[in-house]
């Protein structure tokens, strides 16, 4: 598996249920990655979507205990066990916190795109640069869009 994340300089990623910050040119990296991939994700991620849908071209596989939860389009995983049964090698875990922090470890690679700001943040995405399990092999040039500074980091774990 692997994860793909926006992080702030803090390793922040949400705060009050939604994205730290929104760049659209990382919105469209995100798209291209992920595309005809399934993606891994949870109940209050899927909500900040559009219409709070599923993705399109992407099969959606969803962690939540609601058992009321079962949303069109989309495979509710009730525990990780099962969801770890069901997902194919080449899922991107894409959040939130709480899912990136269960299936980290069942990870190999993680795309990091690093904002080289600070925001207001209740949830982060475990620090990389401090485990000593993962190192950067691949580093992007530094862009910036809207004002915001940022550049791309891949991440394996050795």
């Amino acid at each position: 598996m692997k994860a793909i994340v926006l992080v702030d300089k803090n390793w922040g990623i949400g705060n009050a249920g939604d994205q730290v910050v929104y760049i659209p040119g990382d919105l469209k990296y995100f798209r291209e990655v992920t595309m005809g991939h399934p993606v891994i994700l949870g109940r209050k991620t899927l909500s900040t979507f559009p219409g709070g849908r599923p993705l399109k071209g992407r099969r959606n596989l969803i962690l939540s205990r609601d058992p009321g939860f079962s949303p069109e389009g989309a495979h509710v995983y009730r525990s990780l066990e099962d969801l770890l049964k069901d997902a194919p090698e080449d899922s991107f875990v894409i959040g939130g916190a709480s899912v990136y922090i269960a299936l980290l470890e069942y990870c190999d690679t993680a795309y990091v795109t690093k904002v080289h700001s600070e925001f207001p943040a209740d949830c982060h995405f475990p620090n990389l640069d401090s485990r000593p399990a993962w190192r950067i092999t691949e580093e992007g040039p530094v862009q910036e869009e809207d004002g915001i500074r940022f550049h791309r980091a891949t991440y394996q774990k050795t």
